[in-house]
């Protein structure tokens, strides 16, 4: 099995900044595909930010002001977002597209992490 654990939601006046950090743990042998979206209420998710096989790829929304990251090491993705506004007020789900030492491909998701930009 594998388990996705975001953190690092939470509450910020618009301009500031948070950082997000999913840890992944369990049956993984190599990771495909990974990335954030959200999810605002009475709106359908969206991708925020990914990494594919053409590179990483960012909303309109958030270009030049959210980074995606990683530690390979901890098996760790992470969401810079800084200039934060209202708009990105949303819960926050990872998703990654993992192999397992089976050598079969499954897609996984966080739980959530809630990030609301207020003052």
């Amino acid at each position: 099995q594998v388990q996705l654990v975001e953190s690092g939601g939470g509450l910020v006046q618009p301009g500031g900044s948070l950082r997000l950090s999913c840890a992944a743990s369990g049956n993984i042998f190599s990771f495909n595909a990974m990335g954030w979206y959200r999810q605002a209420p009475g709106k359908q998710r969206e991708l925020v930010a990914n990494y594919s096989s053409g590179g990483t790829n960012y909303a309109d929304s958030v270009k030049g002001r959210f980074t995606i990251s990683r530690d390979n090491a901890k098996n760790t993705m992470y969401l810079q977002m800084n200039s934060l506004k209202p708009e990105d007020t949303a819960v926050y789900y990872c998703n990654a597209h993992i192999v397992q030492f089976t050598r079969k491909m499954y897609a996984f998701w966080g739980q959530g992490t809630q990030v609301t930009v207020s003052s």
